[in-house]
C-alpha cells in the first residue's frame, strides 16, 4: 500500500497561487509579461547597496554575520523609525517596531497571533492574493468590502464591522495590490474614527506608499493616527523595503501595540529566529548613507512614464472594451472588461487568448476572497520598457 502523508487539515483552506501557476506559462519565447508584481531589477541601486555591504562588513562585521535579536538589528530599527518620521509619522521610536522578513512575514505573524479558526477578518475586494491565502491558512472567515477609485468604501466597511465584529480589518490604502487604488484623506480619517468607535483593530499594509507619480499621497493611517485619539493603539502598520530598494534583502517591519509586538516576536522566534542580520545591517547602512531619496526619485519617474504609456495604449487600442482608473502610483493598472462590441468580457478567457498572442497578465478573480468579478484583470507596467508596453498592449488588443 502506498504511504499517504497526513497533511494538516488547515491546508484544505488554501490552494496554489493562480499567479505562480501562470508563471509556468511564461517560458514561451517572446512573451511580453504584464503579470509580475515585482519592481524592475534594472532600477536597483547596485552601487549603493554594494557600498552599504562593504560599510557593514567594515564597521560592524560581527553584528552583520552573527545571530541577532528577534526584534531586529537595533541600528536598522533606528533608521526605519527615522525613515517613517520623514514621512510624517510621529511618536514611533525604534523599540516600537520589529523587523520582519519582508512585510509578508508580518501578515503571517498576524495570522499566528490573532486568528483562531472561524474568526472573521475583513479584507478589501480585491486584495493581495497572499493575504487571502495566509489568513485562510489560519482558519479565518474572510469578509470583503468593495473598493472604488478612492479606495475602500468606508460607508460599507462600517456596516460590515458593525455586523460581523471582525478580529481585525486588513487594508492597503495606498496604491494597493492589485487595485492600484488610493484611499482619500477623508476615508482614511473615517477608518481611524471607526476603529475607535467600534473598538476594532486595523491593519495597514503599506509596501507601495513611496511609489507615487505626482503629488505625495495623503499621510498613512499611522501618520494620521496622531490626529485621532485612541486610534494608534488599535492600529498595526506593515512596511517594506522590497518595492523601493530590493526584494532580495527581505526587509520589512511591523509597528503596533507593544503587547501584539511581543506575541509576534515570540512567534517569529519559532520560525526564523531573526531576519537575516547581514541583510539588516546592509539596509541600515543604506538608509544611513542618505541614498534613498535619489533612488525613489528615479523609480518614481520611470514608473510614472510607464504607467502613462500603458494607460494611453489601453485607451487607444482597446477603447470602450476596457475601463480603468489611471493609477497615481504603485506598480499596477486594475481594469475591467466591458464586453463592448461583442469583445471578450472575462479576464480568464482573455488571459488564455493573450498567451497565444505572446502577452501575459493576471486575471482578477483570484484577488477576491468572495464573489469574484470575472471581468477584472491586473496589468503591471513596472518591468516592461515603453516600446514593449506599446507592443504588448497591441497584442492584447488582437487577443480581445
Amino acid at each position: 500500500m502506498p504511504f499517504t502523508i497526513p497533511f494538516a487539515d488547515r491546508l484544505n483552506n488554501v490552494e496554489t497561487s493562480a499567479i505562480r501557476e501562470l508563471f509556468k506559462l511564461l517560458g514561451k519565447p517572446g512573451i511580453i509579461s504584464f503579470a509580475g508584481g515585482f519592481p524592475d531589477s534594472a532600477l536597483f541601486d547596485v552601487d549603493g547597496i554594494r557600498e552599504a555591504v562593504n560599510t557593514a562588513l567594515t564597521e560592524e562585521p560581527g553584528a552583520a554575520l552573527q545571530y541577532g535579536a528577534t526584534e531586529g538589528h537595533q541600528p536598522l530599527r533606528e533608521q526605519i523609525a527615522g525613515f517613517m518620521a520623514g514621512k510624517g509619522v510621529s511618536g514611533v521610536a525604534a523599540n516600537d517596531l520589529i523587523v520582519t522578513t519582508g512585510s509578508q512575514q508580518g501578515l503571517d505573524l498576524l495570522g499566528k497571533t490573532l486568528i483562531s479558526p472561524g474568526d472573521k477578518v475583513i479584507v478589501e475586494g480585491p486584495t493581495f492574493l497572499a493575504t487571502i491565502q495566509c489568513f485562510r491558512l489560519y482558519g479565518a472567515e474572510l469578509i470583503t468590502v468593495p473598493v472604488d477609485g478612492e479606495g475602500t468604501q468606508t460607508d460599507k466597511l462600517e456596516l460590515l464591522i458593525a455586523e460581523h465584529k471582525p478580529k481585525f480589518v486588513y487594508l492597503i490604502p495606498t496604491f494597493g495590490n492589485p487595485s492600484g487604488a488610493l484611499m482619500s484623506l477623508e476615508r482614511r480619517k473615517a477608518v481611524l474614527e471607526m476603529a475607535v468607535k467600534h473598538d476594532t483593530l486595523i491593519v495597514e499594509d503599506d509596501p507601495y506608499g513611496d511609489l507615487y507619480f505626482g503629488e505625495a499621497p495623503p499621510p498613512s493611517l499611522l501618520a494620521l493616527s496622531a490626529e485621532v485619539p485612541g486610534s494608534r493603539e488599535r492600529l498595526v502598520h506593515c512596511g517594506s523595503l522590497s518595492k523601493v530598494l530590493s526584494p532580495g534583502l527581505r526587509v520589512g517591519w511591523m509597528v503596533g501595540p507593544a503587547e501584539l509586538l511581543a506575541k509576534a516576536t515570540m512567534c517569529k522566534q519559532f520560525s526564523d529566529a531573526h531576519t537575516s542580520t547581514f541583510a539588516q545591517a546592509t539596509a541600515a547602512q543604506y538608509l544611513k548613507a542618505g541614498r534613498m531619496p535619489a533612488t525613489l526619485a528615479k523609480v518614481r519617474q520611470v514608473y510614472a512614464e510607464r504607467a502613462t504609456t500603458m494607460g494611453n495604449a489601453l485607451r487607444r487600442e482597446l477603447g470602450d472594451a476596457i475601463e480603468f482608473v489611471q493609477p497615481q502610483g504603485g506598480l499596477f493598472i486594475w481594469a475591467r472588461l466591458t464586453g463592448a462590441g461583442g469583445k471578450v468580457a472575462e479576464g480568464a478567457e482573455l488571459a488564455r487568448r493573450a498567451i497565444d498572442k505572446g502577452v501575459a497578465f493576471v486575471p482578477g478573480a483570484p484577488f477576491y476572497a468572495r464573489n469574484p468579478d470575472p471581468s477584472t484583470l491586473r496589468l503591471s507596467f513596472a518591468t516592461v520598457g515603453l516600446e514593449k508596453i506599446e507592443e504588448g498592449v497591441g497584442r492584447l488588443a488582437q487577443a480581445l
